[in-house]
Order: structure tokens, then C-alpha cells, then sequence
């Protein structure tokens, strides 16, 4: 077998260089994106549009089912490294938008005033530019307005910017920026625009022709003398080819990008796309932990120092009694569990003494069984054997072959009274016996048997005479 084309050296520093990628994979924000509840088939949409937007630092295929419960989704999203939820919510009037920080928190609940999906956007725009290549890397935020507005803005703005992973501008591949998430904050309305842009950068300074050109799409040139023509005034081309560009819009490359003629220290004009969705956002509140906690800001509610004070009192008095029941549990185990050892080893000392005289009555000879015993059963079984030799020859057997059966033979002699009256009773045809009369009546004295006449004659009353048949 050929040995292999990579040498030790080069096998070593790919498998560090695919280590390093994991570890600053694993370091980077992950995501869960996902609708809670019956949302309808457009909210679920644009939850599906926000999960686009996250790519590809989010579960692409997440299914929540209507049993899972949000303790279920933190216990799943500790051991995947998720740090965030994004979950959209609808009421019977409004759509709410959730946007939690895991483990601890904080949530900040946002009502969706407006919103468009993607398929909208991309229907009302004439031309538009979005491929898979464009989700392969997160998107540029760009955060506008965020001024001194209060700590709840800065908050709103801190939990944005850790949404993605932190760019370092002297490192940064251009290359890698396909896609620009706006999220503008209107402090008069106090409202959030939300837009999702795709990036395309053209070169300038060039005619229409040429640019043409350099995408590769050849115009019809048939009327044309010269290709010089094409090149200076550009004939042949539509004025909805050509895009306006200005200085708002025009920058110099630091490096290369893919692209015909964007080189580097050249002047290149950055264009935007949307692609969607939109979402316009209001602030509701925010609260301390991740779908509970201390309410940190609501824009609704305003509560005075003294009802603040008062409700973080009665926490730290439900905190108190639940340490307290705690530390009672803790308690009764620990006396159940003492109470269990010293059952257990209770037992245990009662079970060797046992075995203990056990082994010590064992060392003794056994006497075997009393004489009495030896002689009853051989007895026993010389009835048996005397019983079986009446059925098997039909007569008695002598006395000196069994001895000790003939010793406990019945005696014969004549039957005693109750058998001769077992004798003398009439055998009626019928197993039942007859029933007993009740009273007494004149025919009572008929039915009775012998000793009924017996009686009677010793009174001096005679038997009534039988009647003929």
C-alpha cells in the first residue's frame, strides 16, 4: 500500500488548525429561533424568516412541539452552547417578539407593531439579489440612533450586539460580508426598525460598457462600427441598466473582493438589497431573568420607590422561607439516613448471633428418632402389607405373619346397637334422606320407625293399625 500524500508534519497542523476552528465555532453566539403557542401561519412564517436572518449560527431545522416547555428548551440549550432565544408569540391583539440571554437572563419583550415577510419584500422589488452563498457567514450589524437615551438603550443595544460574533476590522475578510442587519431606533416614537440587506460591490469610475463587460454579459453589438464606441459612450444600453451612484455609496477597497475589477485601492460603490424580513419594533419591558424575574423596566407600569422596596422585600422574604424548607429537608434526610444505618447494622449483629449459635449447636452428634417413632412406623407398615394380602387372596391372614398389625386388629365380636340398626333400615331406592315433619300431627305417629312404636306401647297406647293399600 502507497503511503499517504500529507507527511506527519501536515496531518499534525490540520488537525490543530480543524481544533482551533471548533474552538472559536464553540465561542462564537448560537441561537434558537422559534414560535411558541398558536401563532398562525403567517407568524410562524416570519419566525422561519428570522431563523434565515440568524443563519448559519442557529438551529436550521429546530422543531418545537407543543409539550415542550421554555425549561425544556434551556435544559437542551445548555449542552449545544446555545446563548440566545428568539421566540415571536401572538395574543388576541397583538404579535410579541422575545429576545432572551441564556443562562441568567436578561428578556426583553418587544410588541411587533408592523411586520413583512420575505416573500413580500422580494415580490414588490424588480430585480433582486439573494443565494444560498449569502447565509454561509452571519451578517454585518449596523446599529443607528443608540445615543444616551436611558439604560434601557443601551441594554436593548448590548443584547443586539451580542446576538453576533464581534468583528475585528484590521482582520476581517471582506469576502465573508454578504449581508447587513439594520436595526434603526427612532427616540421620539421609541421604536426599533428592523431591515435585512444583501451586499454587492461593483467597481466605478467605468463606463456602462464596460461593466458589461466585466460581468460577462455581451450586449448586441451589430449596429456598432467599433468596439471603441461601446466602450466610451456605452450605445445599445437601457438607462435602467446603470444604477446611480454617489459618495454615499463609493469607498476605496483595503483589499481585494470577489468580483470583476474590485481591486484593491480601487474605488468601489457598496450597494444594498433588501431581502427582508421587516419588523418594527416597540419596547414593552425587560425583565431580570430569562421569562421571569424582577421587572427591570416596563414601559406601561411606573411604580413608586416605596412599592419597589416593597415588593423586593417580599422576595427576600419567599427567598428566606425557601432556603428555611430547604435546610429542614436537608435535616430529615440526614436523620432518616442515621436512622437507616443504625437499622442496618442492628441487623446486621442480630443475623451473626444467630448464625453464631447456629454453628455452635451444629457441632453436636444428632440422636436420631425415639424408639417409639421406629416402632410405630414399622407397624404401619406391616398393616399395610396385611391390608393388601386380604384384597389381593380374599381371607384373613395368619397371626405369626404379621404380628404387630394383629395386635391393633379390631375385635370381633358381635355388632353393637348401632349397627344393627344401620342394619335393620330400610333401603328406599333414593341417596336423599327423608325430611323431617315439622309438627306433630296424626300422621306424624305413622312415619315413625320402631323405637317411636316402642315408646308407645311402654305409655300404653296402642299403634293405629296400617291401612290396606
Amino acid at each position: 500500500m502507497g503511503q499517504s500524500g500529507r507527511s506527519r508534519h501536515q496531518k499534525r497542523a490540520r488537525a490543530q488548525a480543524h481544533l482551533r476552528n471548533l474552538e472559536a465555532y464553540a465561542a462564537q453566539p448560537h441561537s434558537f429561533v422559534f414560535a411558541r403557542g398558536r401563532v398562525g401561519r403567517s407568524v410562524q412564517q416570519l419566525s422561519m424568516d428570522l431563523r434565515r436572518v440568524m443563519e448559519p449560527l442557529t438551529a436550521t431545522r429546530l422543531q418545537i412541539r407543543k409539550k415542550n416547555s421554555l425549561k425544556d428548551c434551556v435544559a437542551v440549550a445548555g449542552p449545544l452552547g446555545v446563548t440566545h432565544f428568539l421566540i415571536v408569540s401572538k395574543t388576541e391583539t397583538n404579535v410579541y417578539f422575545k429576545l432572551m440571554r441564556l443562562p441568567g437572563g436578561p428578556t426583553l419583550t418587544f410588541r411587533i407593531n408592523k411586520y413583512t415577510l420575505v416573500r413580500d419584500v422580494v415580490s414588490s422589488l424588480r430585480r433582486h439579489r439573494m443565494h444560498e452563498q449569502q447565509f454561509a457567514h452571519p451578517p454585518l450589524l449596523v446599529l443607528n440612533s443608540f445615543g444616551p437615551h436611558g439604560m434601557h438603550v443601551k441594554l436593548m443595544a448590548t443584547m443586539f450586539q451580542n446576538l453576533f460574533p464581534s468583528i475585528n476590522v484590521h482582520k476581517v475578510n471582506l469576502n465573508t460580508i454578504k449581508r447587513c442587519l439594520l436595526i434603526n431606533y427612532n427616540p421620539d416614537a421609541q421604536e426599533l426598525d428592523f431591515r435585512h440587506y444583501s451586499i454587492k460591490v461593483v467597481p466605478v469610475g467605468a463606463s456602462r460598457g464596460m461593466k458589461k463587460l466585466l460581468q460577462e454579459k455581451f450586449p448586441n453589438m451589430s449596429r456598432l462600427q467599433d468596439i471603441s464606441e461601446l466602450l466610451a459612450t456605452g450605445a445599445g444600453l437601457s438607462e435602467s441598466e446603470a444604477e446611480p451612484d454617489g459618495e454615499h455609496n463609493i469607498t476605496e477597497l483595503p483589499q481585494a473582493v470577489a468580483g470583476r475589477g474590485n481591486m484593491r485601492a480601487q474605488q468601489s460603490a457598496v450597494r444594498l438589497t433588501e431581502i427582508g424580513p421587516r419588523m418594527t419594533l416597540e419596547l414593552i419591558k425587560i425583565q431580570e431573568g430569562v421569562g421571569e424575574g424582577n421587572v427591570l423596566f416596563h414601559r406601561l407600569v411606573h411604580k413608586t420607590e416605596e412599592e419597589l422596596q416593597a415588593i423586593l422585600a417580599a422576595k427576600e422574604e419567599k427567598l428566606r422561607l425557601k432556603a428555611q424548607r430547604q435546610d429542614q429537608q436537608a435535616q430529615n434526610v440526614r436523620r432518616k439516613r442515621e436512622q437507616r444505618e443504625a437499622h442496618k447494622k442492628k441487623s446486621l449483629a442480630g443475623m451473626k448471633r444467630v448464625q453464631a449459635e447456629a454453628d455452635g449447636d451444629s457441632d453436636a452428634e444428632d440422636p436420631g428418632a425415639p424408639p417409639e417413632a421406629e416402632g410405630t412406623s414399622q407397624q404401619e407398615e406391616e398393616e399395610d402389607e396385611a391390608e393388601y394380602f386380604r384384597q389381593a387372596v380374599g381371607k384373613e391372614p395368619d397371626e405369626d405373619m404379621f404380628p404387630k398389625a394383629a395386635k391393633r386388629r379390631r375385635p370381633t365380636g358381635p355388632p353393637g346397637k348401632k349397627q344393627q340398626l344401620k342394619e335393620r333400615k330400610p333401603d328406599r331406592g333414593s341417596e336423599r334422606r327423608p325430611q323431617k315433619a315439622k309438627g306433630r300431627g296424626p300422621g306424624a305417629q305413622a312415619k315413625m320407625g320402631h323405637r317411636g312404636a316402642a315408646r308407645n306401647h311402654g305409655q300404653g297406647r296402642p299403634r293405629p293399625p296400617k291401612k290396606a293399600a
